[in-house]
Formats: structure tokens, sequence, C-alpha cells
């Protein structure tokens, strides 16, 4: 159980400390890994971005993810038990979604460089792991020299997928609980953090780091 993102960020840095001055990248997933991930960036002392991508819920349970979508690709779980079309108008509607985020968050500054980068993708918990298998075959494509993804909390199911990823190089979880529903459950204070909160914890977080998209 953590107290709250910032107790569960602290814990996670500690797991990551010895990439610490290494050539990394940390991205954080929006926009509950944002908090995490600007701790975990501190303490290794390395730029924060973020990674847009977004689940797809189950038809009838919202919050159960059956994949993710991202700007350029999507994965679906091969037990979605969703139809073609509620994919495709999903898809639709979250790539509006995620295309108003990317004005939001990359108003002044353009996206950290991933090519020949330790890039480690930072999460306040997984569920399924949907959104980060869509995020790291994104990220692949980038060329980056290795994947690390890192999170505080996640389900055996979907440790097991991560494991058997040919994306990802390194799974850092914290626990893996007997008995898991959701990830909200493992922190006493689990509040949603919104987008101003998320844009002022990367612009603070890359004082150092940022370079204008003007430049």
């Amino acid at each position: 159980m953590f107290k709250d993102r910032k107790d569960a960020g602290i814990q996670l840095a500690k797991k990551l400390i010895g990439y610490k001055n290494k050539n990394v990248v940390v991205l954080a997933i929006p926009r509950g890994g944002l908090p995490l991930g600007a701790i975990v960036a501190e303490a290794l002392n390395a730029p924060l971005d973020i990674v847009l991508t977004k689940k797809i819920g189950h038809p009838l349970n919202k919050e159960f993810a059956i994949g993710a979508v991202s700007l350029q690709g999507k994965y679906v779980a091969d037990s979605a038990e969703a139809t073609h079309s509620y994919i495709e108008e999903e898809t639709r509607r979250i790539r509006k979604i995620l295309r108003q985020r990317q004005d939001q968050y990359y108003k002044n500054f353009a996206p950290k460089i991933l090519k020949d980068k330790i890039v480690i993708v930072v999460d306040d918990g997984v569920a399924t792991g949907s959104t980060i298998l869509a995020t790291v075959s994104l990220i692949k494509e980038e060329e980056p020299s290795k994947i690390v993804v890192a999170f505080p909390v996640g389900s055996s199911s979907a440790i097991n997928r991560l494991y058997n990823s040919p994306f990802i190089d390194e799974v850092v979880c914290i626990e893996v609980p007997k008995h898991f529903n959701a990830v909200g459950q493992f922190y006493r204070n689990f509040n949603p953090v919104l987008d101003k909160k998320a844009m002022q914890i990367l612009k603070e977080s890359n004082k150092h780091f940022i370079v204008s998209k003007y430049e």
C-alpha cells in the first residue's frame, strides 16, 4: 500500500537509482504517471517527457483496459470482448483527446529525442499492461538503446505480458499483489491528476533540460 503517488515515486526512484547520470530519458504516461515520473527523473538527473497513449475501456467497464491507442497506432488484447465498430469508434474518440493533449503539452517545447537513449517508461500502476505494451511498441520505432518499464504496483497477469514483450528489456515493479482489482486500491490517496497540474509538473521537472521547439 502506498500513501500517494509521491510516496510511490520515491520508492520507485530507489529501485532505479542504478540509472543515475546515465543516458536516460524518463517517459511518464499521463496523467497519473507524471508525479512519479518527475520524482524518478530528478533522482536520476534525467529529463522527463510524456507518452501520449490512452486506454480503450471495456464496453461494460470503462476502467478495465482492453487495449490502448496512440496517435500513430493501437494495441487491442486478443480477449478484448468488444466489437470492431466499438474499437474503431473509441480509437477515433481517443485520438481526438490525444491531439488536444499534444497541443497542450507541446505548446512551446519539442518532444525529447529517444534514439540511442535508455528510455524508462513510468506509470502509477499496471492492471492489464495494454497501455504500456502499446506505448513501447511505438517507442521502439525511435531506436532507443534500451526500454525499461517501471511502476509501483501491477497485476501478475500484466507482469507476465510485459516480461514476454520483445520490446521491453527490463521490468521494474515494487508490488505484485495476489488479489488485484484496480490500481487505485493500493493507494490511500489516488486523486486524479488534472491536465493543468500535469503540465506544471512537466515544466518544473524540465527547467534544465527543455529545448524550445523554436530554437
